[in-house]
């Protein structure tokens, strides 16, 4: 090959690179122009301005109505250079009577490193036209001021943006998205304000990309029980489900927290970070009875005794057990309608610790029902060499070393309610886009019959009975269509004293139900005293706004 044939080779490789490098340089400039413009220029304006977030960088929570539960409430906020607020002694006057930052919070604002100040306001305040370098802009937050579903919803670490508890927790990797609205402040080359210099910011969302969590909760009804449990002034936990869907339209835990202060919490002796709904486990008391009773009508009625007699206790073995009175001669019926320590005692005897034991787990005892929180607590069931002797007499009442949840004992009664069958209770619809709608089905278990029909129904007659003349027969909701339920009054230890926790699980109305309400009150006074009046007043509210 001659030197001139060599040289025109090497000129058409050159030119061919040449060419894929304009190619590739072209590439580059359409995709810096038009696919990363606008990021660029975003990055451009916060090095010479500052960023401040209109809404929270998470998706919104939704209830069943995709009603948001998160991310709604708007407050009107003061942006303004901490110099000009220092300099200007009316204008501070102004803004520390009408923040809504304690005095000790706008102080820690005042005398923090920032530049740029952001102080959120009462919705009464108006900035004066007069005042420079300064804006008035709505910021969302995260959290309402009421702190509703505080308990189901969890909280986040504002540091990195994580999920904690909660639905926050499990749900993350779908609420922790980058799309957000914002301003940009641009600043002059002396660091102050442009007035014209703010730029809006909207990232978009693709309508299939997951950026919400949608739940069963109905925010009016999560209202009212929040609203009942704050006027009652207790500690406990309550459960409204949907006695056909086995959906849950409530769940509260008092005492409440401030999602935004959760460090303040930590060492809280009332365990206010607590879901008592489904993280604390705690003796049954009589509504275990309800197990007991089951028990004897799935193994064989005819254990059931016509009469039974109280004579005011019970002893097994060398151990005196009391009852709440001396009943006398009474039926079962009787005996559960008064909650009778004695008749249950008598017919745990006969059905037997073992199989009682074996039906609490086939009902869901002793294990979690998973409704999708990380926090649920399985509860305990004693072991199989905890059952023997005068253990029994604890079995019946549901004592010793049974403890239960409130989301369990809900999940009982919503069994029986459903004629035998288990429909797992539900928490979360699926995950949703930015404007609620579904894009991913949670999946739930399948249905299962646990009980006969039979055992079920007469349940349901008793636990009706428990209302009209039983513990609960001062309950007025007769002309709203009555009720059933069990009380339950169980000794319990709550920091180191010896205390009384109050239950109330029922249904409403006392045909066809409608809805299952548990509510457990720590530090009672009994089941029919603290709890039941809170499960008659929450219906008396549902029927009232339906």
């Amino acid at each position: 090959m001659d030197l001139l044939s060599i040289l025109r080779k090497r000129s058409k490789l050159l030119a061919l690179i040449f060419t894929l490098i304009f190619i590739l340089l072209g590439c580059r400039l359409y995709y810096i122009q038009f696919i990363q413009g606008d990021e660029l220029i975003e990055g451009a304006l916060r090095q010479r301005g500052k960023e401040i977030l209109l809404s929270p960088k998470r998706g919104i929570i939704f209830d069943r109505n995709t009603t948001p539960l998160t991310n709604s409430q708007r407050v009107p906020t003061l942006i303004i250079q901490k110099d000009q607020l220092l300099e200007d002694k009316e204008l501070f006057k102004e803004v520390q009577s009408h923040t809504i930052l304690t005095l000790k919070e706008f102080r820690q604002r005042i005398n923090s490193d920032d530049y740029l100040l952001s102080i959120p306001m009462e919705d009464s305040f108006k900035l004066d036209g007069e005042v420079n370098r300064a804006f008035l802009v709505d910021i969302v937050n995260r959290y309402d001021e009421d702190n509703l579903l505080a308990h189901v919803i969890g909280y986040i670490n504002k540091a990195d943006n994580r999920g904690q508890a909660g639905i926050e927790k499990v749900f993350d990797e779908y609420l922790n998205i980058e799309g957000q609205e914002a301003f940009v402040l641009e600043y002059d080359k002396s660091r102050r304000l442009i007035l014209d210099g703010k730029y809006h910011v909207d990232k978009d969302f693709s309508p299939h990309n997951p950026a919400g969590v949608k739940l069963t909760i109905d925010k009016r009804v999560q209202e009212i029980v929040e609203e009942v449990l704050d006027e009652a002034g207790v500690k406990g936990a309550v459960i409204v489900a949907d006695a056909k869907t086995s959906q849950i339209l409530a769940m509260a835990s008092r005492p409440n927290f401030d999602q935004d202060k959760v460090y303040s919490y930590f060492k809280d002796e009332n365990m206010a970070l607590y879901n008592k709904a489904i993280q604390v486990g705690y003796p049954p008391g009589s509504i275990f009875k309800i197990v007991v009773l089951l028990t004897a009508l799935e193994k064989d009625p005819a254990l059931i005794k016509d009469q039974y007699y109280c004579q005011g206790f019970e002893e097994i073995n060398g151990i005196r057990i009391n009852c709440t009175g001396h009943h006398g001669n009474l039926s079962l019926e009787e005996g559960f309608a008064k909650s009778c320590n004695s008749v249950f005692i008598q017919l745990a005897q006969d059905v037997g610790a073992k199989d009682i034991m074996e039906m609490a787990r086939t009902l869901g005892f002793g294990q979690k029902v998973n409704i999708g929180l990380l926090e649920e607590d399985e509860g305990n069931l004693p072991k199989e060499d905890e059952i023997h002797g005068a253990a029994i007499g604890n079995i019946a009442l549901g004592q010793g070393k049974i403890q239960v949840t409130p989301l369990q004992v809900t999940n009982l009664m919503l069994t029986i309610v459903n004629g035998g069958v288990s429909n797992p209770l539900q928490l979360v619809e699926g995950i949703t886009n930015r404007d609620g709608l579904i894009i991913k089905e949670y999946q739930r278990e399948k249905e299962a019959r646990l009980l006969s029909n039979n055992s079920s129904l007469k349940a349901m007659d008793m636990l009706r009975q428990v209302v009209k003349e039983g513990t609960a027969r001062y309950m007025d909701l007769d002309q709203l269509g009555g009720c059933g339920g069990k009380t339950g009054s169980a000794e319990g230890i709550l920091k180191q004293r010896e205390v009384i926790h109050g239950w109330f699980t029922g249904f409403f109305p006392a045909r066809n139900p409608q809805y299952v309400v548990t509510v457990l009150v720590e530090e009672a006074f009994s089941g029919a005293q603290s709890a039941a009046p809170i499960f008659e007043e929450i219906i008396k509210e549902l029927e009232y706004f339906r």
